[in-house]
Protein backbone atom coordinates (compact mmCIF):
# COMPACT_ATOMS: atom_id res chain seq x y z
CA UNK A 1 0.00 0.00 0.00
CA UNK A 2 1.41 3.44 -0.89
CA UNK A 3 1.26 5.86 1.30
CA UNK A 4 -1.82 7.24 -0.59
CA UNK A 5 -4.98 6.68 1.44
CA UNK A 6 -7.48 5.30 -1.21
CA UNK A 7 -11.03 6.14 -1.45
CA UNK A 8 -12.04 4.03 -4.26
CA UNK A 9 -10.18 0.84 -5.69
CA UNK A 10 -12.36 0.07 -8.40
CA UNK A 11 -10.85 -0.01 -12.13
CA UNK A 12 -13.97 -0.18 -14.30
CA UNK A 13 -16.59 1.93 -11.64
CA UNK A 14 -16.26 4.71 -9.53
CA UNK A 15 -18.24 3.84 -6.15
CA UNK A 16 -18.02 5.80 -2.92
CA UNK A 17 -16.15 4.44 -0.18
CA UNK A 18 -15.68 5.72 3.38
CA UNK A 19 -12.51 8.51 3.30
CA UNK A 20 -11.29 6.93 6.48
CA UNK A 21 -9.59 8.86 9.04
CA UNK A 22 -10.26 12.12 9.28
CA UNK A 23 -8.68 14.97 11.47
CA UNK A 24 -10.15 18.48 12.36
CA UNK A 25 -9.29 21.15 9.21
CA UNK A 26 -6.31 22.51 10.12
CA UNK A 27 -8.23 25.60 8.51
CA UNK A 28 -11.98 26.44 8.91
CA UNK A 29 -14.34 28.59 7.25
CA UNK A 30 -17.16 29.04 8.67
CA UNK A 31 -19.59 28.66 5.28
CA UNK A 32 -22.77 30.12 6.95
CA UNK A 33 -21.45 33.16 8.16
CA UNK A 34 -21.60 37.13 6.97
CA UNK A 35 -18.84 38.74 4.90
CA UNK A 36 -16.35 36.27 4.39
CA UNK A 37 -13.01 37.07 2.34
CA UNK A 38 -12.17 34.32 0.03
CA UNK A 39 -9.01 31.91 0.65
CA UNK A 40 -6.63 32.33 -1.89
CA UNK A 41 -6.31 29.05 -3.40
CA UNK A 42 -3.29 27.53 -5.70
CA UNK A 43 -4.04 24.03 -7.74
CA UNK A 44 -0.62 23.20 -9.03
CA UNK A 45 -1.01 21.81 -12.44
CA UNK A 46 -1.88 18.49 -12.06
CA UNK A 47 1.25 15.83 -13.30
CA UNK A 48 0.57 13.74 -16.14
CA UNK A 49 1.90 10.33 -15.52
CA UNK A 50 1.18 8.60 -18.92
CA UNK A 51 1.25 9.93 -22.59
CA UNK A 52 -2.10 9.61 -22.63
CA UNK A 53 -3.31 11.66 -19.39
CA UNK A 54 -2.56 15.06 -20.04
CA UNK A 55 -6.11 15.88 -21.02
CA UNK A 56 -7.54 14.59 -18.34
CA UNK A 57 -5.24 16.06 -16.01
CA UNK A 58 -6.01 19.27 -17.46
CA UNK A 59 -9.86 18.88 -17.24
CA UNK A 60 -10.05 17.31 -13.94
CA UNK A 61 -8.09 20.72 -12.14
CA UNK A 62 -10.35 22.81 -14.07
CA UNK A 63 -13.39 20.61 -12.46
CA UNK A 64 -12.07 21.19 -9.24
CA UNK A 65 -11.32 24.62 -9.63
CA UNK A 66 -14.80 25.67 -10.53
CA UNK A 67 -16.60 23.51 -7.99
CA UNK A 68 -14.35 25.18 -5.15
CA UNK A 69 -14.58 28.90 -6.55
CA UNK A 70 -18.42 28.55 -7.31
CA UNK A 71 -18.60 27.92 -3.24
CA UNK A 72 -17.49 31.70 -3.02
CA UNK A 73 -15.20 30.41 -0.35
CA UNK A 74 -12.24 30.80 -2.59
CA UNK A 75 -10.62 32.72 -5.10
CA UNK A 76 -8.42 30.68 -7.41
CA UNK A 77 -4.60 32.08 -8.51
CA UNK A 78 -3.72 31.30 -11.90
CA UNK A 79 -1.62 28.96 -13.17
CA UNK A 80 0.05 31.35 -15.27
CA UNK A 81 1.27 33.17 -11.86
CA UNK A 82 2.54 30.75 -10.00
CA UNK A 83 6.50 30.60 -9.51
CA UNK A 84 6.47 27.03 -7.84
CA UNK A 85 6.05 24.28 -10.43
CA UNK A 86 5.68 20.75 -9.33
CA UNK A 87 7.35 17.61 -11.41
CA UNK A 88 5.89 14.97 -9.38
CA UNK A 89 3.36 13.96 -6.63
CA UNK A 90 6.16 13.17 -3.85
CA UNK A 91 7.35 16.37 -4.54
CA UNK A 92 8.62 18.34 -1.72
CA UNK A 93 6.89 21.56 -1.07
CA UNK A 94 8.76 24.91 -1.98
CA UNK A 95 6.09 26.75 0.36
CA UNK A 96 8.00 30.14 -0.27
CA UNK A 97 7.05 30.45 -4.08
CA UNK A 98 3.37 29.86 -3.13
CA UNK A 99 3.79 32.54 -0.09
CA UNK A 100 5.70 34.31 -2.85
CA UNK A 101 2.06 34.75 -4.81
CA UNK A 102 -0.39 35.03 -1.53
CA UNK A 103 -1.46 31.30 -1.59
CA UNK A 104 -2.87 29.85 1.48
CA UNK A 105 -4.03 26.66 0.21
CA UNK A 106 -1.99 24.60 -2.34
CA UNK A 107 -3.61 21.27 -4.00
CA UNK A 108 -0.91 19.23 -5.93
CA UNK A 109 -2.20 15.89 -8.23
CA UNK A 110 -1.44 13.63 -10.70
CA UNK A 111 -3.53 11.41 -13.39
CA UNK A 112 -2.77 8.36 -14.85
CA UNK A 113 -4.29 6.66 -17.94
CA UNK A 114 -4.22 3.10 -19.07
CA UNK A 115 -4.79 1.80 -22.54
CA UNK A 116 -7.53 -0.32 -21.11
CA UNK A 117 -9.46 2.51 -19.71
CA UNK A 118 -8.88 3.16 -16.09
CA UNK A 119 -7.42 6.22 -14.66
CA UNK A 120 -5.92 6.79 -11.59
CA UNK A 121 -5.92 10.18 -9.65
CA UNK A 122 -4.19 11.48 -6.83
CA UNK A 123 -3.83 14.51 -4.55
CA UNK A 124 -2.40 16.16 -1.51
CA UNK A 125 -3.24 19.09 -0.27
CA UNK A 126 -1.10 21.56 2.38
CA UNK A 127 -1.95 24.88 4.60
CA UNK A 128 0.98 26.98 3.08
CA UNK A 129 0.82 29.19 6.01
CA UNK A 130 1.59 26.68 8.48
CA UNK A 131 3.69 24.70 5.63
CA UNK A 132 1.92 21.50 6.55
CA UNK A 133 -0.48 18.88 4.92
CA UNK A 134 -4.46 19.11 5.62
CA UNK A 135 -5.25 15.44 5.86
CA UNK A 136 -3.63 12.21 3.98
CA UNK A 137 -2.99 12.20 0.07
CA UNK A 138 -6.22 10.90 -1.64
CA UNK A 139 -5.79 8.19 -4.86
CA UNK A 140 -8.81 7.21 -7.03
CA UNK A 141 -9.31 4.79 -9.50
CA UNK A 142 -12.33 4.26 -11.78
CA UNK A 143 -13.29 4.49 -15.62
CA UNK A 144 -11.78 7.33 -17.79
CA UNK A 145 -15.85 8.11 -18.33
CA UNK A 146 -15.94 8.57 -14.59
CA UNK A 147 -13.57 11.66 -14.99
CA UNK A 148 -15.48 14.51 -13.90
CA UNK A 149 -17.01 12.61 -10.65
CA UNK A 150 -13.23 11.81 -9.72
CA UNK A 151 -13.06 15.56 -9.97
CA UNK A 152 -16.17 16.36 -8.10
CA UNK A 153 -15.36 13.54 -5.34
CA UNK A 154 -11.73 15.80 -4.97
CA UNK A 155 -13.86 19.12 -5.11
CA UNK A 156 -15.83 17.45 -2.50
CA UNK A 157 -12.75 16.32 0.05
CA UNK A 158 -11.15 19.92 -0.28
CA UNK A 159 -14.36 21.68 0.32
CA UNK A 160 -14.63 19.53 3.95
CA UNK A 161 -11.30 19.46 4.75
CA UNK A 162 -11.24 23.30 4.99
CA UNK A 163 -14.45 24.33 6.16
CA UNK A 164 -15.64 21.43 7.84
CA UNK A 165 -19.03 20.56 6.35
CA UNK A 166 -19.84 17.71 3.96
CA UNK A 167 -19.60 18.50 0.22
CA UNK A 168 -22.00 18.40 -2.19
CA UNK A 169 -20.46 18.29 -5.77
CA UNK A 170 -20.85 15.02 -6.51
CA UNK A 171 -24.12 14.99 -6.76
CA UNK A 172 -27.31 15.37 -9.57
CA UNK A 173 -30.10 17.57 -9.75
CA UNK A 174 -33.39 16.27 -11.86
CA UNK A 175 -35.84 19.56 -13.36
CA UNK A 176 -38.19 20.27 -15.53
CA UNK A 177 -36.47 21.48 -19.35
CA UNK A 178 -38.46 23.73 -21.36
CA UNK A 179 -38.30 24.98 -24.52
CA UNK A 180 -40.76 27.20 -27.03
CA UNK A 181 -42.98 30.39 -26.77
CA UNK A 182 -44.35 30.82 -22.92
CA UNK A 183 -47.63 30.68 -23.86
CA UNK A 184 -46.97 27.04 -25.61
CA UNK A 185 -44.15 25.95 -23.39
CA UNK A 186 -43.13 22.53 -23.95
CA UNK A 187 -42.13 20.47 -20.74
CA UNK A 188 -40.07 17.03 -20.32
CA UNK A 189 -38.14 15.95 -17.19
CA UNK A 190 -33.89 16.24 -17.58
CA UNK A 191 -31.47 15.29 -15.52
CA UNK A 192 -28.17 16.49 -14.45
CA UNK A 193 -24.53 17.36 -12.72
CA UNK A 194 -24.80 19.86 -10.26
CA UNK A 195 -23.01 21.84 -12.31
CA UNK A 196 -24.95 21.40 -15.44
CA UNK A 197 -23.06 18.66 -17.44
CA UNK A 198 -24.17 15.87 -18.39
CA UNK A 199 -27.78 16.65 -19.25
CA UNK A 200 -30.04 13.77 -20.36
CA UNK A 201 -33.76 14.06 -20.78
CA UNK A 202 -36.05 11.82 -19.04
CA UNK A 203 -39.31 11.88 -21.01
CA UNK A 204 -40.59 13.69 -24.20
CA UNK A 205 -42.54 16.72 -24.30
CA UNK A 206 -45.78 14.84 -25.41
CA UNK A 207 -47.08 15.71 -21.68
CA UNK A 208 -46.63 18.57 -18.65
CA UNK A 209 -44.29 17.60 -16.19
CA UNK A 210 -43.70 18.96 -12.67
CA UNK A 211 -42.08 18.35 -9.69
CA UNK A 212 -40.09 15.83 -9.72
CA UNK A 213 -38.28 14.61 -6.80
CA UNK A 214 -35.20 12.36 -6.00
CA UNK A 215 -35.26 9.24 -3.79
CA UNK A 216 -32.64 8.72 -1.45
CA UNK A 217 -30.78 6.20 -3.38
CA UNK A 218 -30.84 9.16 -6.37
CA UNK A 219 -31.16 6.36 -9.04
CA UNK A 220 -35.40 6.83 -8.61
CA UNK A 221 -37.08 9.75 -9.12
CA UNK A 222 -41.23 10.97 -8.41
CA UNK A 223 -43.14 12.95 -10.86
CA UNK A 224 -46.24 14.37 -11.54
CA UNK A 225 -47.27 14.26 -15.30
CA UNK A 226 -50.45 15.14 -17.40
CA UNK A 227 -50.06 12.59 -20.29
CA UNK A 228 -52.81 10.45 -18.66
CA UNK A 229 -55.40 13.85 -18.53
CA UNK A 230 -55.69 14.67 -14.73
CA UNK A 231 -52.49 15.22 -13.04
CA UNK A 232 -51.31 11.74 -11.81
CA UNK A 233 -47.83 11.31 -9.71
CA UNK A 234 -45.72 9.04 -11.45
CA UNK A 235 -42.18 6.72 -10.01
CA UNK A 236 -39.61 6.36 -12.31
CA UNK A 237 -36.11 4.13 -12.00
CA UNK A 238 -33.33 5.87 -13.74
CA UNK A 239 -31.06 2.91 -14.45
CA UNK A 240 -33.73 0.82 -16.80
CA UNK A 241 -35.95 4.23 -17.43
CA UNK A 242 -38.88 2.35 -16.66
CA UNK A 243 -41.76 4.25 -15.45
CA UNK A 244 -45.25 3.92 -13.46
CA UNK A 245 -48.05 5.17 -12.36
CA UNK A 246 -47.52 5.14 -8.53
CA UNK A 247 -51.37 5.20 -7.59
CA UNK A 248 -52.63 3.17 -10.47
CA UNK A 249 -56.15 2.77 -9.47
CA UNK A 250 -56.43 6.09 -8.17
CA UNK A 251 -59.64 8.36 -9.86
CA UNK A 252 -58.38 11.45 -8.32
CA UNK A 253 -55.56 13.45 -9.26
CA UNK A 254 -52.42 13.20 -7.57
CA UNK A 255 -49.53 15.45 -7.19
CA UNK A 256 -46.63 17.11 -4.89
CA UNK A 257 -44.29 13.86 -3.98
CA UNK A 258 -42.21 13.50 -2.31
CA UNK A 259 -39.95 10.35 -0.56
CA UNK A 260 -39.26 9.76 3.21
CA UNK A 261 -35.89 9.60 4.28
CA UNK A 262 -35.72 5.73 4.21
CA UNK A 263 -37.29 5.41 0.88
CA UNK A 264 -40.49 2.99 1.71
CA UNK A 265 -42.75 5.60 1.38
CA UNK A 266 -44.00 8.91 -0.59
CA UNK A 267 -46.40 11.58 0.91
CA UNK A 268 -48.13 13.28 -1.31
CA UNK A 269 -51.42 15.79 -1.86
CA UNK A 270 -54.33 13.76 -3.32
CA UNK A 271 -57.72 15.96 -4.61
CA UNK A 272 -60.96 13.97 -3.57
CA UNK A 273 -64.40 15.53 -3.33
CA UNK A 274 -63.26 18.99 -4.06
CA UNK A 275 -60.94 18.39 -1.03
CA UNK A 276 -56.97 18.20 -1.39
CA UNK A 277 -55.53 16.32 1.58
CA UNK A 278 -51.98 14.60 2.11
CA UNK A 279 -51.69 11.31 1.79
CA UNK A 280 -48.77 8.40 2.62
CA UNK A 281 -48.32 5.62 0.11
CA UNK A 282 -46.24 2.50 0.98
CA UNK A 283 -43.87 1.93 -2.04
CA UNK A 284 -44.18 -1.97 -1.30
CA UNK A 285 -47.98 -1.98 -1.26
CA UNK A 286 -49.19 1.09 -2.48
CA UNK A 287 -51.34 1.31 -0.13
CA UNK A 288 -52.15 4.85 1.12
CA UNK A 289 -53.18 6.37 4.46
CA UNK A 290 -54.64 9.88 4.51
CA UNK A 291 -53.05 12.35 6.83
CA UNK A 292 -54.74 15.46 6.81
CA UNK A 293 -58.85 15.88 6.75
CA UNK A 294 -58.99 19.46 7.22
CA UNK A 295 -61.60 21.14 4.81
CA UNK A 296 -58.39 23.16 2.85
CA UNK A 297 -55.67 23.35 0.39
CA UNK A 298 -52.73 20.76 2.07
CA UNK A 299 -49.45 20.35 -0.63
CA UNK A 300 -45.73 20.72 -0.59
CA UNK A 301 -45.01 18.09 2.08
CA UNK A 302 -42.06 17.66 2.97
CA UNK A 303 -40.14 15.10 5.77
CA UNK A 304 -37.94 16.18 8.47
CA UNK A 305 -34.26 14.39 7.93
CA UNK A 306 -35.22 11.82 10.41
CA UNK A 307 -38.71 11.14 9.22
CA UNK A 308 -40.86 12.31 12.40
CA UNK A 309 -42.41 15.02 11.12
CA UNK A 310 -43.36 16.48 7.34
CA UNK A 311 -43.70 20.10 7.25
CA UNK A 312 -46.60 21.08 4.35
CA UNK A 313 -48.64 24.22 3.05
CA UNK A 314 -51.99 25.22 3.62
CA UNK A 315 -54.69 27.61 3.10
CA UNK A 316 -56.34 26.71 6.27
CA UNK A 317 -55.38 29.75 8.04
CA UNK A 318 -57.06 31.33 4.94
CA UNK A 319 -53.53 32.05 2.98
CA UNK A 320 -50.88 29.72 2.14
CA UNK A 321 -48.68 29.24 5.45
CA UNK A 322 -46.34 26.35 6.40
CA UNK A 323 -47.93 23.94 8.93
CA UNK A 324 -45.26 20.88 11.01
CA UNK A 325 -47.42 18.14 11.88
CA UNK A 326 -46.29 14.08 12.68
CA UNK A 327 -45.42 11.80 10.36
CA UNK A 328 -48.32 9.82 10.74
CA UNK A 329 -50.82 12.74 10.94
CA UNK A 330 -52.48 14.34 14.05
CA UNK A 331 -51.98 17.77 14.95
CA UNK A 332 -50.92 20.34 12.41
CA UNK A 333 -49.05 23.75 14.03
CA UNK A 334 -47.94 26.74 12.15
CA UNK A 335 -44.93 27.91 12.13
CA UNK A 336 -44.52 30.82 9.76
CA UNK A 337 -45.87 33.90 10.91
CA UNK A 338 -44.51 37.00 9.14
CA UNK A 339 -46.04 39.02 6.66
CA UNK A 340 -47.40 37.60 3.01
CA UNK A 341 -47.57 34.47 1.92
CA UNK A 342 -45.41 30.86 2.44
CA UNK A 343 -44.97 28.02 0.27
CA UNK A 344 -42.98 25.15 -1.17
CA UNK A 345 -41.39 24.12 2.62
CA UNK A 346 -38.59 22.07 2.33
CA UNK A 347 -36.58 20.65 5.47
CA UNK A 348 -33.34 20.87 5.40
CA UNK A 349 -30.68 17.68 5.30
CA UNK A 350 -29.14 18.96 8.42
CA UNK A 351 -32.18 19.28 9.95
CA UNK A 352 -31.60 22.78 11.46
CA UNK A 353 -33.96 24.70 8.71
CA UNK A 354 -36.67 25.01 6.37
CA UNK A 355 -36.17 26.41 3.02
CA UNK A 356 -39.59 28.26 1.95
CA UNK A 357 -40.88 30.28 -0.90
CA UNK A 358 -42.26 34.09 0.01
CA UNK A 359 -44.87 35.87 -1.75
CA UNK A 360 -44.99 39.38 -0.05
CA UNK A 361 -45.86 42.61 -2.19
CA UNK A 362 -45.80 41.39 -5.23
CA UNK A 363 -42.18 39.93 -5.34
CA UNK A 364 -41.13 36.44 -4.68
CA UNK A 365 -38.27 35.30 -2.19
CA UNK A 366 -36.27 32.18 -1.35
CA UNK A 367 -35.79 32.19 2.40
CA UNK A 368 -34.80 29.89 5.30
CA UNK A 369 -35.97 29.33 9.15
CA UNK A 370 -35.59 27.90 11.94
CA UNK A 371 -37.80 24.62 12.14
CA UNK A 372 -40.24 26.60 14.95
CA UNK A 373 -40.62 29.23 12.84
CA UNK A 374 -38.16 31.70 13.98
CA UNK A 375 -34.90 32.91 12.96
CA UNK A 376 -36.53 33.77 8.82
CA UNK A 377 -34.27 35.05 6.73
CA UNK A 378 -34.98 36.27 3.16
CA UNK A 379 -31.85 34.93 0.76
CA UNK A 380 -33.51 36.62 -2.44
CA UNK A 381 -35.98 38.48 -4.34
CA UNK A 382 -37.17 38.86 -7.55
CA UNK A 383 -40.38 38.92 -10.39
CA UNK A 384 -40.70 35.17 -9.42
CA UNK A 385 -38.40 33.15 -7.26
CA UNK A 386 -39.86 29.46 -6.44
CA UNK A 387 -39.14 26.00 -5.57
CA UNK A 388 -36.25 25.69 -2.96
CA UNK A 389 -34.12 22.58 -3.11
CA UNK A 390 -31.57 22.00 -0.62
CA UNK A 391 -27.81 20.65 -1.40
CA UNK A 392 -26.92 17.65 0.09
CA UNK A 393 -24.83 19.38 3.17
CA UNK A 394 -27.69 21.38 3.55
CA UNK A 395 -25.63 24.59 3.11
CA UNK A 396 -26.54 25.59 -0.05
CA UNK A 397 -30.13 25.93 -2.51
CA UNK A 398 -31.00 25.89 -5.48
CA UNK A 399 -34.34 26.94 -7.28
CA UNK A 400 -35.82 28.61 -10.24
CA UNK A 401 -36.18 32.40 -11.34
CA UNK A 402 -38.70 33.77 -14.00
CA UNK A 403 -38.18 36.87 -15.54
CA UNK A 404 -40.82 39.11 -16.51
CA UNK A 405 -42.62 40.06 -19.82
CA UNK A 406 -44.31 38.42 -22.81
CA UNK A 407 -40.44 36.58 -23.13
CA UNK A 408 -40.24 35.62 -19.62
CA UNK A 409 -38.39 32.77 -18.88
CA UNK A 410 -37.46 30.23 -16.06
CA UNK A 411 -33.69 29.51 -15.59
CA UNK A 412 -32.46 27.89 -12.50
CA UNK A 413 -30.28 29.51 -9.34
CA UNK A 414 -27.96 28.36 -6.39
CA UNK A 415 -27.34 30.90 -3.80
CA UNK A 416 -26.05 30.03 -0.09
CA UNK A 417 -27.20 30.18 2.99
CA UNK A 418 -25.54 33.97 3.05
CA UNK A 419 -27.66 35.04 0.33
CA UNK A 420 -24.63 36.69 -0.78
CA UNK A 421 -23.22 34.31 -3.60
CA UNK A 422 -25.82 33.25 -6.18
CA UNK A 423 -24.97 31.81 -9.32
CA UNK A 424 -27.02 30.94 -12.57
CA UNK A 425 -27.08 27.18 -13.47
CA UNK A 426 -26.30 26.29 -17.11
CA UNK A 427 -29.23 23.82 -18.13
CA UNK A 428 -27.80 23.40 -21.76
CA UNK A 429 -29.43 26.19 -23.80
CA UNK A 430 -33.36 24.72 -22.17
CA UNK A 431 -35.16 26.73 -19.74
CA UNK A 432 -35.31 24.77 -16.81
CA UNK A 433 -37.89 24.95 -13.68
CA UNK A 434 -38.36 22.42 -10.42
CA UNK A 435 -34.98 21.70 -9.70
CA UNK A 436 -34.71 18.77 -7.10
CA UNK A 437 -30.60 18.32 -5.53
CA UNK A 438 -29.78 14.15 -4.87
CA UNK A 439 -27.61 13.43 -1.99
CA UNK A 440 -24.29 12.67 -2.57
CA UNK A 441 -23.77 9.89 -5.32
CA UNK A 442 -22.84 6.26 -4.23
Amino acid sequence: MSRFQTIIALLLALVAAPLGAQERPVIEIDVSGGVIEPMNIALARFVPETPDAGDYAANIASVITSDLTGTGLFREIPQEAHIGRVESINATIEFADWRAISAQILVIGSVAASATGELTVKFRLFDVVTQRPIGDGVQLAGSQLQWRRMAHKLADTIYTRLTGQGGYFDSRVVFVAENGPKDARLKRLAVMDYDGANLQFLTDDSAIVLAPRFAPNARDVLYTSYENGAPQVFLMNLDTGQRQVLLADALNMTFAPRFAPDGASVVMSMEQGGNTDLYSVNLATREATRLTTDGSIDTAPSYAPDGSRIAFESDRSGGQQIYVMPAGGGEAVRISNGEGRYATPVWSPRGDLIAFTKILAGRFHIGVMNIDGTGERLLTESFLDEAPTWAPNGRVLMFFRETAGENGAPQIFSVDLSGRTMRMVPTAGNFASDPAWSGLLR
